[in-house]
């Protein structure tokens, strides 16, 4: 029976300045924290046959969570068995509301992730 071992866990941060979108700082913050990264090790050394074999799981923390486009956010990860968890957190920082932006609000909303990259083995 296989077992899940992890691989590398990247963090990052993101923020909508205008619009006041959780999604798109939640998708900055994934795009962050993967951006400076490159895996040989999957498979150089866990030996993967296939970038989309790894099994990255990522973890949000956003101002209002319940209007984050789960699909939109996974869908800045290029490979792997996806899987996103979406929780309150973050920040709400107080910005400057631009009409020609279509600001609601003078919200600027801060988001971070953490992407975990894990990969089966075989039991020995």
């Amino acid at each position: 029976m296989p077992t899940r071992k992890r691989f590398v866990i990247e963090m990052g941060m993101g923020i909508d300045q205008h619009g006041q979108e959780p999604t798109v700082a939640a998708a900055r913050a994934v795009r962050n924290a993967i951006a400076h990264n490159a895996l040989p090790g999957i498979w150089e050394v866990a030996g993967l046959s296939s970038p989309d074999d790894m099994i990255v799981d990522v973890q949000v923390a956003v101002p209002y969570p319940e209007q984050v486009r789960q699909a939109e956010v996974l869908a800045v990860l290029p490979f792997g068995r996806k899987s996103l968890t979406v929780e309150l957190g973050g920040m709400v920082v107080q910005g400057r509301a631009i009409p020609g932006l279509n600001d609601k609000n003078d919200e600027m909303l801060v988001a971070i992730a953490a992407v975990t990259v894990f990969v089966e083995t075989a039991d020995l």
